[in-house]
């Protein structure tokens, strides 16, 4: 397995410059008064691309609330990918907001007066974004937050919510666990961004299957990490410090595990058992590690970098007359099980770098070319 140390200088890259996409005409600027009014008239279809791509040229946008790892980086791509399927979209432009809700905010405002139709938002604060969203819905723009939850209501405050279906992950999750560590036991849920709807959903999907055999340790709903590898470290080396038993860990963001893992056999503990998303450095250490940890066993679902896809042909047919998909959210399936080997076994491939996600449409050889 190649390693590749390119998270913050890629995900910074991409901030720095907008991604133009080459097409059909010029895009106009987006009009005032409220967002649905850029699909006004008949649907209409350009021959050959997908029925969700109209007829009217215009600008799009992607957006991130923070973009600083790898998953970013592929669903990025995925979205970039996705929107190049129609020619109408003559112009693409990415912005990241770095963590930061002001900036994350200050990015909408701006997209938004530099004209862009249409924008595709990962609302990462959760309801602190639902001002720069209903002001970019306001001014016209079709605005499509997706899988972060920002509140408010579809018609009111941006077009569409494309969420991805949490709750069905949370569930997955708690059936594996009553299945695998039957006996009851301690959970470790480290999540995202303090707020972020995907983790509290994820958790309340997970309580409603769980019985009373089963604790969530540490702070509740999640222990909010950022998906971010070092600060998980931090808090995982508090709680091994602080907790002498943990059944199940279970993350939203597998990958960002592998560095934090090697603690329990440095202390003295085998791994326990791992309910997440799935990633090729994941697997790969799942691999090289499980036959000395014996409590180390694997269950992933999609890690979802596909939601954006959905999210960008909504957004896209809705801003350019095409037909709007029927379906509305994501719902990632079960991809690994080290257990039952269904519907996979781990699936670890040491051609490919670590930070790939074997479960996304995008081939693992195209996102290892990713920043090459």
């Amino acid at each position: 397995m190649k390693p590749r140390t390119r998270f913050a200088s890629i995900a910074a890259a991409a901030v720095a410059a907008a991604l133009i996409l080459t097409g059909c005409g010029t895009a106009g600027g987006a009009s005032a008064g409220g967002g649905n009014t850029a699909s006004a008239g008949p649907v209409t279809h350009v021959d050959g691309a997908p029925a969700w791509c109209g007829t009217k040229p215009i600008s799009f946008a992607l957006l991130d609330g923070f973009g600083g790892n790898s998953w970013r980086l592929v669903t990025t791509a995925s979205g970039k990918a996705e929107a190049q399927l129609c020619p109408s979209v003559t112009k693409f432009s990415y912005a990241d907001g770095q963590g930061s809700t002001e900036k994350a905010s200050s990015d909408i405002k701006g997209l938004v007066s530099s004209g862009v139709n249409a924008m595709v938002v990962f609302p990462d604060a959760g309801k602190a974004m639902l001002p720069a969203l209903t002001a970019a819905y306001n001014a016209g723009v079709v605005t499509v937050p997706y899988r972060v939850d920002p509140g408010g209501a579809a018609g009111t405050n941006y077009d569409k919510w494309i969420g991805d279906d949490f709750a069905n992950d949370g569930t997955n999750w708690a059936n594996w666990i009553q299945k695998n560590v039957p006996s009851g036991g301690n959970i470790l849920f480290l999540g995202g961004p303090a707020g972020n709807s995907q983790s509290t959903d994820e958790y309340n999907a997970m309580t409603k299957v769980l019985g009373t055999s089963y604790s969530f340790i540490g702070e509740t709903p999640f222990q909010p990490t950022n998906w971010d590898p070092t600060l998980t470290q931090q808090l995982l080396t508090a709680d091994i410090a602080k907790y002498p038993k943990i059944d199940v860990i279970v993350s939203d963001f597998g990958p960002t595990l592998v560095s934090s893992l090697p603690l329990f056999p440095q202390s003295g503990r085998s791994i326990p058992a791992l309910a997440t998303s799935d990633g090729n450095s994941l697997s790969c250490f799942w691999e090289d590690n499980h036959a000395a940890n014996p409590d180390f066993k694997l269950m992933t679902v999609a890690t979802g970098n596909d939601n954006v896809r959905l999210a960008v042909d909504y957004a896209v047919a809705k801003a350019t007359g095409g037909a709007i998909p029927t379906a509305d959210s994501f719902k990632g399936p079960i991809f690994e099980d080290s257990v039952s080997q269904q519907p996979n076994g781990v699936k670890c491939d040491r051609s490919l770098p670590g930070d790939v996600y074997l479960s996304a449409q995008m081939p693992g050889t195209d996102q290892a070319a990713l920043g090459k």
